[in-house]
């Protein structure tokens, strides 16, 4: 493994143990040339996942991509990288247990402000900003008065129930890897 500062490729594992979710193992590690400690995780590598965008073009699923994003919502937050690790952790999770190949970058963007608003809800109001393409300030005024009115956890009184659609009922096939 190269370290990250000074690019020697010897290093020894100082410390190492499951992630929260059990998904990953992750490993304290400590350059022989150096000295620095950095932090590496090590996953199985799944089944890739892409994501269709607005316009129909696919990428594959980017754990990163995701990871900057949520970094620049949660800047000069209380949120430490663990956490957003656990966050990213559990999105992916959510979208993979689904057991298909493709999923709508809307479908994410809904999960991660969803569970972003739990964790902090500054954060969740930068990250609508990008997310929602805010276009003035009475769009960022109208979602911060929906936090303020709607603690996380409660829904609005006026907030119709969202039915899951059946397989059969949704407008593009989905792919099948679980069997």
């Amino acid at each position: 493994m190269k370290c990250p500062y000074c690019s020697q490729p010897e290093s020894k594992v100082v410390d190492s143990r499951d992630s929260e979710t059990g998904e990953a193992i992750r490993r304290r590690r400590e350059c022989l040339s150096c000295h620095k400690r950095f932090t590496t995780y090590e996953r199985v590598e799944a089944v890739p996942l892409w994501v269709v965008k607005k316009d129909g073009r696919r990428e594959e699923f980017n754990r990163r991509k995701l990871m900057g994003g949520l970094v620049n919502a949660s800047t000069k937050r209380d949120i430490a990288s663990a956490q957003l690790e656990v966050l990213i952790d559990d999105i992916e999770n959510a979208l993979r247990s689904r057991n298909v190949t493709e999923v709508r970058s809307r479908e994410i963007g809904e999960i991660v402000m969803q569970r972003l608003r739990a964790l902090d809800e500054i954060a969740y109001v930068r990250f609508a900003s990008v997310y929602r393409s805010f276009q003035d300030v009475a769009q960022m005024r109208a979602t911060i008065e929906e936090v303020l009115a709607n603690p996380p956890g409660t829904r609005p009184p006026d907030a119709p129930r969202r039915r899951r659609k059946r397989a059969d009922e949704r407008s593009e096939p989905a792919l099948d890897i679980g069997k």
